[in-house]
């Protein structure tokens, strides 16, 4: 290129004078074109290679020209009129071609964009956040920026969606008590975790007070509305919100379960509650179990000669019958048997308490007994029925009676006086529900009529079901049944019509329960499911198939379900309680609600106790086999 190198040139690889000079070229050099800048390459390589450790990149510079040329172009721009920039911007896009628009659309587009909640007043955002009804969508959204923690920090936010999802919010009462402000005065059947731990309840909708009823949907205690000993604290909509909806997560995906078998022979269960303080289950080996809320053995009540086909709990107290043709009262938390009440002479199938003070027991001898709790003795026998009394239903001072005779009967309690009688039915009645207003009975008949308790009239009936309807719940508008022929059905009450029917069982439906927003029903298919109220989907099975299913009763946070499995009756405890709280990583919270984490195993004097996911298999054979407690 025009340049020699001079014959004093270093040597190679150490030939000394040995090595030859390179002879200059005549050639002459070649001039840099104009455009080009001194240091570039005429026309660079393609693809470009990546610089070496040895080699940097070339230091590309616009020239002086050129930055001064823009620096004009800038001014020039900045004093023009907005009209005339546009005709300037229009002829400079013009120009370009796709690849340097696409630069322009990627460098433009995100300057465009404009964080609306920090142009909206607040109460704007506000408004604009109420119409979001995913919980997860708005714990992330608090994510985003502090102007959107503040604005999802705020508490109307969570209360519109406690509303939505018809939740309730509990506030710090007087006296540092806490209550519940029902949003929606929606009944349960069940005893709802509020109702566990609160002390007082606001008016439903049919006018009497929203206190918890029994499976049957009889009224239970007013001291069973006692708050449990816990820690006062006010509770936001937000935080409230939080743990309702890690409970409902719970109950689609997660829980824990614990485990015990608490019969070494396949002992039938004939009846389960639980209650605030208890979980009892009655055996036909004529054992009454009673355990705390966690499962733990407490006490075994043993008095029954024969089995225990029917018992009422009400707070420490439990009014139990059986086969021995006995009623016997009992104090659960010492274990005593405070009263023996005789006077049936064949087999005492069901139980009710009107109040603390009154129990009603129907008999398979055909009569109806009121037994007074304070002194131990019978007020009165309602004698009508021509064959057992399988069932009974109480609602304030009245109780309704079903019979094998066909026919149900309305009592007045107090008075022991006979009020009328409800006939219709073809075959024997094993179901009925009455909540004040309306009677449901259900009958070997394969049908399911809805009465007048003030007329005696049958208002209608209800058809679907192809063998006996055993299980009857009764809810405001809704009822829920369940067959001998595996299936439930969910009716309208104002309707007269059903609403749902769900293919649930491959054979008889043992036990059934609603609340407001699912449907747990037990078969002797060994299965227990989880159904939306609402949609009628099944949501899980809760626990792993087991021989059958005795007995299934739920509230709010807890399940307890009583089953054979391997020869043997096993009681499963679940629990979907929320974990202890953690004041921060709220959008966390809401993403991993629908499972919930396991603690560390409880101990029983110092042995862990193992908890079961929802998909363990190993659910056999685990636990020792408990042993009956001493009273």
């Amino acid at each position: 290129m025009g340049i020699s190198r001079p014959s004093d040139s270093p040597v190679i690889g150490g030939m000394g004078s040995h090595s030859k000079s390179i002879p200059s070229s005549n050639k002459p050099a070649t001039p840099h074109p104009s455009c080009l800048l001194p240091s570039a390459p005429a026309s660079p390589p393609t693809p470009a290679p990546s610089p070496t450790p040895h080699q940097r990149p070339a230091a590309w510079r616009w020239p002086e020209e050129e930055d001064e040329l823009l620096l004009n172009a800038r001014i020039r721009f900045g004093s023009l009129s907005g009209s005339k920039k546009q005709q300037f911007l229009e002829a400079i896009l013009s120009q370009c071609n796709s690849q340097q628009l696409s630069f322009v659309s990627s460098y433009v587009t995100p300057r465009l964009r404009r964080d609306p909640f920090s142009e909206f007043p607040t109460e704007i955002s506000l408004r604009v956040l109420s119409f979001v009804d995913d919980p997860k969508t708005l714990a992330r959204a608090s994510q985003v920026s502090r102007r959107w923690h503040e604005l999802l920090n705020d508490d109307i936010t969570w209360k519109n969606l406690c509303e939505k999802h018809a939740y309730t919010q509990q506030r710090r009462a007087e006296e540092d008590q806490d209550f519940i402000e029902p949003i929606h005065n929606n009944r349960t059947h069940s005893l709802s975790g509020l109702q566990r731990r609160y002390s007082a309840t606001a008016r439903s909708r049919d006018g009497f007070a929203d206190f918890p009823r029994s499976l049957s949907g009889d009224w239970m205690s007013p001291s069973a509305l006692q708050p449990r000993k816990r820690k006062s604290r006010f509770l936001s909509y937000k935080y409230h919100f939080k743990q309702k909806y890690m409970i409902e997560s719970a109950w689609s995906k997660g829980g824990r379960c614990t485990q015990r078998h608490i019969s070494p022979d396949q002992g039938v269960v004939t009846s389960l509650h639980l209650t605030p303080k208890y979980i009892v289950a009655s055996l036909d080996n004529a054992k009454i179990h009673v355990y705390d809320t966690n499962g733990e053995n407490q006490k075994t009540l043993q008095g029954h000669g024969m089995g225990v086909w029917a018992m009422v709990p009400w707070d420490d107290m439990l009014v139990s019958g059986g086969c021995d043709r006995e009623v016997r009262v009992w104090n659960m938390a010492t274990g005593e048997c405070l009263y023996l009440l005789r006077g049936h002479t064949s087999t005492v199938r069901c139980l009710k308490m009107s109040n603390k003070d009154t129990a009603i027991s129907g008999s398979r001898d055909t009569t109806l007994r009121v037994w007074d709790l304070r002194t131990g003795t019978c007020r009165s026998v309602l004698v009508g029925h021509q064959a057992s009394v399988r069932c009974l239903a109480v609602h304030g001072d009245t109780v309704v009676s079903g019979s094998y005779d066909t026919t149900a009967r309305i009592w007045n309690i107090s008075e022991g006086r006979f009020v009328r009688a409800l006939s219709g039915h073809f075959s024997q009645i094993y179901a009925i529900a009455f909540d004040g207003n309306r009677i449901a009975t259900g009958s070997l008949d394969t049908s399911v009529r809805i009465w007048d308790p003030s007329t005696g009239q049958c208002h209608a009936i209800l058809q679907g079901h192809t063998s006996l309807v055993g299980q009857l719940q009764m809810s405001g508008d809704t009822l829920v049944t369940g067959g001998s022929d595996g299936s439930v059905r969910v009716w309208s009450l104002k309707r007269m019509a059903p609403i749902h029917r769900l293919a649930a069982h491959d054979n008889s439906v043992t036990s059934l329960q609603f609340d407001n927003s699912r449907i747990v029903s037990g078969g002797s298919d060994g299965r227990v499911k989880v159904w939306s109220l609402q949609t009628g989907q099944l949501l899980r099975e809760l626990s792993t198939p087991s021989e059958t299913v005795w007995r299934v009763t739920f509230e709010e946070e807890k399940a307890v379900i009583m089953a054979s499995r391997n020869g043997r009756t096993v009681m499963e405890v679940w629990s979907f309680s929320p974990p202890p709280e953690e004041s921060e990583h709220d959008g966390a919270a809401f993403d991993t609600s629908s499972s919930i984490s396991e603690p560390a195993p409880a101990t029983d004097n110092g042995t862990p106790r193992r908890l079961l996911s929802p998909d363990v298999t190993q659910m056999t054979g685990v636990d020792q086999p408990m042993v009956d407690a001493p009273l």
